[in-house]
């Protein structure tokens, strides 16, 4: 029997997918636990139309993405830290610190766990960090400019 999998199933397949099982399999366990459906014309069209607004909605985050990464390079994160007698600074500027400055100056949230290439800032003067906007298909690049504290 087809059936179109309405999630992932082990040793079967993934959500969405239009495979072929035994039919006492697809009658007792999948469609009964609710993980597939049988594949008629009806449901194949309703996964074609899901599958084009899924395609839409990812376009349309990605584009979100790319206006996202035009603001960021007009922005800098000013940050201050203790600095020595011999110029020497203490502590860094962690990816948190950089996700809270991005909201409490810009009011841009941006995940901590996005940032790419570093754990964290511990260089006075300006630096340039990486963040992944969409999937390592869009990176942004945001300025960051530590000072020493007076």
């Amino acid at each position: 029997m087809k059936v179109i999998l309405l999630s992932d199933v082990k040793k079967v397949g993934k959500k969405g997918e239009l495979v072929e099982v035994a039919d006492g399999y697809a009658r007792n366990f999948l469609i009964r636990q609710r993980l597939a459906v049988e594949a008629t014309k009806r449901s194949l069209e309703i996964r074609d139309e899901q599958k084009l607004q899924e395609q839409l909605h990812e376009k349309e985050l990605e584009a979100q993405a790319e206006e996202l990464k035009k603001k960021l390079d007009m922005i800098k994160v000013h940050f201050t830290l203790k600095q020595g007698q011999d110029g020497r600074i203490f502590g860094s500027i962690s990816t948190k610190q950089l996700a809270e400055g991005m909201m409490k100056q810009h009011g841009i949230a941006i995940d901590k766990r996005k940032i790419l290439g570093i754990s964290s800032v511990d260089a006075l003067g300006d630096s340039d960090v990486k963040i992944d906007l969409y999937h390592n298909k869009v990176i942004g690049t945001i300025h960051v400019h530590v000072a020493p504290k007076q």
